[in-house]
């Protein structure tokens, strides 16, 4: 008798179910509400590009068309209900989640050091406790209050001077904590006032596995399936070893099975799911027709690989491609109708010209943009171009492209 198998279609219509996509793209979109959501996906993804929006306000509004950035600003500065730091990237991550936390701080200290030792950030760990001190002396900085008089790295990413590296190193391992950012940068502050008490106990470096068994189970409970890979690459913390280790002694305990899920292409890949998964699947219903822009960072599609397989949908963002090399564009959106990705659409932001400009979409191969479609998209596009503060949408010539 072969694994129980979950079909391609359950298997979107569950992974858009656990991203908040299945439902329609409606409801509250601050506070508790705005809270509840994050904690729902995991976390959300910072990124400082910024042609339409920032991708976290993105895909904050893709679910909750209401929301605006200063939702998330009155969430992060003002209730103390945010905190910001890394899982495969930066990200905005719920308080409640900051215990699981302290095992990252420990191993960022010891990877962090080795590598940024081997990059030449040259004297950042001399810089240390003159950092500290100035922060406890004076209360919070950001990168440009220290370090007037150091001479910068070689350029590029990695411009950075000591007392930078010394505050972005001291933030990775627990002893700063980012209060908030102006424009883009961010402003640190001593974590112990910062971070209640309650949650600044430190698990034992010998005996990670309390968090470790968090980490796999929140990640189990945010995909809907996963092979161990998957679960240890979701909050990037626990390692390929240890999930795999995790998801043998889960399956013991019968917490959770092994099932084989369909691709778009119709074969088969085992994962490991709760028991209840499959049936839970076949009772959700389709996903709302309505066309959504996404960000390129959207949690649905941040396994790129992932969503190829779900989808068939190849997706690789083009921002660090030569121009003439790209294939479609700097900052391309993808765009979902129902369960399917019927396009990806290149468009910005005119500040000046107080309009979204269309450069370029491309429909995915077998996708008609049909006049019914085609007024989806422009409903779509005028929803968008409110969220960005703009007055109007306006499209190049030639702007409906053939598919690739």
């Amino acid at each position: 008798m072969g694994l129980p198998r979950l079909g391609n279609t359950a298997a979107r219509r569950l992974f858009m179910d656990r991203h908040a996509l299945l439902e329609q793209p409606s409801g509250p979109s601050k506070g508790a509400d705005l809270l509840q959501l994050i904690s729902r996906l995991g976390f959300v993804q910072l990124d400082s590009i910024n042609t339409l929006a920032r991708a976290h306000d993105v895909i904050l509004y893709s679910r909750r068309p209401s929301y605006r950035p200063k939702h998330l600003t009155e969430l992060y500065h003002g209730g103390g209900a945010l905190f910001e730091h890394w899982t495969h990237d930066a990200a905005m991550i719920p308080l409640e989640f900051y215990p699981q936390w302290h095992l990252r701080f420990q191993r960022d200290e010891v990877l962090l050091r080795k590598r940024w030792r081997n990059w030449r950030r040259d004297g950042f760990e001399q810089q240390f406790e003159t950092v500290l001190k100035h922060i406890r002396d004076h209360g919070v900085v950001s990168s440009s209050d220290l370090g007037k008089d150091e001479k910068k790295g070689s350029g590029g990413w990695w411009d950075w001077h000591p007392s930078k590296t010394a505050l972005e190193y001291l933030w990775r391992t627990g002893a700063l904590t980012v209060v908030g950012r102006e424009g883009f940068q961010k402003r640190y502050d001593l974590t112990e006032r910062v971070i209640e008490e309650r949650l600044h106990a430190p698990p034992d470096p010998l005996a990670p596995a309390p968090t470790v068994d968090w980490l796999c189970n929140a990640a189990l409970d945010r995909l809907g399936f996963a092979t161990s890979g998957e679960l240890a690459a979701f909050w990037d913390t626990a390692r390929a070893a240890e999930a795999r280790d995790w998801c043998r002694a889960a399956k013991a305990r019968g917490e959770i099975e092994e099932i084989e899920v369909e691709a778009a292409d119709g074969s088969l890949r085992k994962s490991f799911a709760r028991p209840d998964t499959i049936a839970q699947a076949a009772e959700l219903g389709a996903a709302p027709g309505r066309l959504r822009l996404l960000s390129p960072f959207d949690p649905m599609l941040r396994d790129r690989k992932r969503a190829e397989r779900l989808f068939g949908f190849h997706y690789r963002i083009e921002v660090f491609t030569p121009a003439p090399k790209r294939i479609y564009g700097y900052y391309v959106f993808p765009l979902i109708e129902g369960q399917k990705m019927v396009g990806r659409i290149d468009m910005k932001a005119d500040r000046a010209g107080d309009c979204l400009r269309v450069t370029a979409l491309w429909p995915e191969r077998r996708v008609t943009f049909s006049p019914a479609r085609l007024k989806r998209l422009e409903a779509e596009l005028e929803r968008v171009a409110r969220f960005a503060g703009l007055s109007q949408v306006r499209f190049a010539d030639g702007w409906l492209r053939e598919a690739l």
